[in-house]
């Protein structure tokens, strides 16, 4: 899971195991993302995420945005 908000918006949680690599940074930073296995992007409503999945698919990767984002989430946050 990679989740593309702000920094100041991680910084009150995020998903235990997601990778943070903000919008802004996320195509400067493919490197850092393994094309062979399937990733779910995440944002606050799935509107970056949205965003960033289309970015990735287009280059290759095997992407599945969160619906709903981070508003829709009900499992445990790391601080």
């Amino acid at each position: 899971m990679i989740d593309v908000r702000e920094h100041n918006e991680v910084e009150g949680g995020r998903i235990p195991g997601a990778r943070h690599i903000p919008l802004g940074e996320i195509l400067q930073r493919t490197n850092e993302i393994e094309k062979e296995k399937e990733h779910i992007i995440v944002c606050r409503s799935g509107n970056r995420s949205g965003l960033a999945s289309e970015w990735l698919q287009d280059r290759g990767f095997k992407i599945k945005n969160m619906a709903g984002g981070m508003t829709e989430w009900k499992g445990d946050f790391d601080s």
